[in-house]
């Protein structure tokens, strides 16, 4: 369904056209991700939903995908207006259910 998105990610991840906001980084460090991970999880994955951004109206991707490990994680990015892709937040697909 967002095939055209996930291809434009795809290659802005492949030429290195990327940012983490601290955040992102901060999750990935707590859930013992690598950038590695991400990357190979957006390399393998699609997009799972498109939710509005509240702050800044933009759409937001969920891309969940495998890492180098068994257990799918999801990456929360969007293209900026700058034309970079901008890594949100990161987390493994079973924390989104743990209280």
């Amino acid at each position: 369904m967002f095939e055209r998105i996930r291809d434009r990610i795809r290659a802005k991840l492949r030429s290195l056209d990327y940012v983490m906001t601290i955040h992102a980084e901060e999750e990935m460090e707590n859930d013992g991700l690598s950038i590695l991970d991400i990357e190979q999880a957006i390399l393998n994955g699609n997009i799972v939903e498109r939710q509005r951004d509240v702050e800044s109206v933009d759409f937001k991707y969920l891309v969940r995908g495998k890492p180098f490990d068994d257990a799918d994680i999801v990456v929360v990015a969007k293209l900026s207006q700058t034309g970079k892709l901008l890594i949100i937040t990161v987390y493994r697909e079973k924390d989104e259910y743990e209280n």
